[in-house]
């Protein structure tokens, strides 16, 4: 599973992580919190979810709006053991 992480600039496209970074990161640190772009499919991070839960850490996901516009948003994912 690729997924994209946020922009970080307006005009930029975003850079795409797979589930091995993901994983590697979280083992990391206890707490961790992940900003993915709005072109990510909502199927696939409920897919990101369902992984991270079955492994019994806690996930929360909520959309993040930065601008006016509808289309502003980004979503943040908290995972935590």
């Amino acid at each position: 599973m690729d997924l994209k992480f946020a922009r970080t600039e307006i005009n930029d496209k975003p850079k795409k992580v797979d589930l091995a970074k993901i994983e590697e990161a979280v083992e990391k640190d206890d707490s961790i919190i992940f900003y993915f772009d709005k072109d990510n499919s909502h199927k696939d991070l409920l897919a990101l979810q369902d992984h991270f839960e079955a492994k019994g850490k806690s996930f929360y996901m909520s959309e993040v709006k930065f601008g006016m516009s509808d289309n502003d948003y980004m979503y943040q994912i908290h995972i935590m053991s």
